[in-house]
């Protein structure tokens, strides 16, 4: 998964929902907060970034402290998807995101005033994809950034809304270990990540482009090879999982070109102990974007960045969402040429569409293929967006 075109997750920042926070965090507002659920005019977003950082070049990142929020950005999102099994066969995928969303600049913040007034607002994301089920379940929360509803820190490490939480302890190293909790109803998932690989940069040392504009970038991060324990409960069941998680930490402030639709996205975990990530940024026109990008992993966590001509994908297939009318490519052949890859991507179930407040598709996938000859087997995630609705005017 996943401030302005940050790959993937700013479609999530930035919708018209979020904007109605947004609009009410700026002002005292001292009675609890209400579930909302409004459509209102995407102007009510602050367009002037002045005074926010951007991401205008490689510069060091450092661990544990970059786990952490980055209040100077004015879009930030930690995302966590994954592959789970239990004992008996059944397999589940799960999406944890949490978006972050600065109201105003460094400098033009003031102090609190009460304990409900703040500068910082979020919104999270929460899925599970019961295979054996054929389902797909989906939620959605805001919050602000103020009163312990939600917020970000560092050390120790968490990242929160309410009661859906990624959390762990103080630790001096690279090596995140967290625990995952989430529900809604009688659906819950609680998990113990422990980080197995360490943080893999992405783009150039960690400095993402996503166009041709000064700062029209991000800082981009993932630790891409996370062994998970842990119970998901489902179906009147409880079931103890095994598995393998994803995480994405990104922060930016930019913005959405006018030729953009939307994105492509695959992070995809293989036997062989590596890992591929993969964007391919879509224009209007249907064509491929120039800076659409991607990442080998090996084994030992190096990495071989890709250009946009040294990959592709085709689909394979299509789904139609009965719901919002969207159009979802359903199935993928990723070809690395000069790394000898080719893969075969297919979702474990068709409808995985996010029943938010800006549709999109995030799924559970399994993979097969081979690298240099060797037969691999793998499993991943993939997110879809642009197709059911464009982004054209959301951010």
């Amino acid at each position: 998964m996943s401030g302005g075109f940050t790959i993937r997750r700013a479609i999530l920042c930035i919708v018209l929902l979020l904007a109605a926070l947004m609009f009410l965090a700026w002002r005292l507002w001292p009675q609890p907060q209400p579930a909302l659920r409004a459509s209102l005019s995407a102007a009510a977003l602050p367009a002037d970034t002045t005074g926010f950082a951007r991401a205008e070049g490689p510069k060091p990142l450092n661990f544990p402290a970059d786990h952490g929020p980055h209040a100077d950005f004015q879009t930030e999102w930690w995302y966590y998807t994954g592959n789970l099994t239990a004992a008996t066969g059944e397999h589940f995928g799960y999406q944890l995101t949490f978006f972050r969303r600065s109201v105003a600049p460094p400098d033009a913040r003031s102090e609190r005033s009460s304990a409900w007034r703040t500068d910082q607002v979020y919104m999270a994301h929460f899925a599970i994809t019961d295979v054996a089920g054929g389902t797909h379940h989906s939620f959605e929360r805001f919050g602000r950034g103020a009163a312990g509803l939600a917020g970000a820190q560092a050390e120790p490490f968490r990242v929160w809304l309410e009661d859906w939480e990624v959390a762990g302890p103080a630790i001096g190293q690279a090596r995140l270990r967290a625990a995952v909790v989430a529900g809604d109803g009688d659906l819950r998932l609680d998990l113990a990540l422990r980080d197995v690989k360490g943080p893999v940069l992405q783009g150039d040392r960690g400095y993402s482009r996503k166009g041709p504009e000064p700062g029209n970038a991000s800082y981009y991060y993932s630790l891409p090879r996370i062994e998970t324990t842990g119970t998901v409960v489902l179906r009147g069941q409880t079931w103890a999982v095994t598995g393998l998680s994803w995480m994405d930490h990104e922060f930016s402030t930019s913005a959405l070109g006018p030729e953009l639709a939307g994105w492509d996205w695959f992070s995809l975990q293989l036997s062989d102990g590596g890992e591929v990530m993969l964007y391919a940024l879509r224009r209007t026109d249907g064509s491929r974007d120039p800076f659409s990008s991607g990442t080998l992993i090996a084994p030992d966590g190096s990495t071989r960045a890709l250009a946009p001509d040294e990959f592709e994908i085709v689909a394979t297939g299509e789904w139609r969402s009965p719901r919002t009318g969207g159009r979802y490519p359903a199935g993928w052949t990723l070809t690395v040429p000069a790394a000898d890859l080719r893969l075969t991507v297919r979702p474990y179930l068709a409808d995985q569409e996010m029943r938010t407040s800006l549709p999109y598709w995030e799924g559970a996938a399994a993979v097969e293929g081979t690298r240099g000859g060797q037969m691999v087997t793998g499993q991943g995630y993939v997110e879809l967006t642009g197709y059911a609705r464009s982004l054209q005017g959301q951010f």
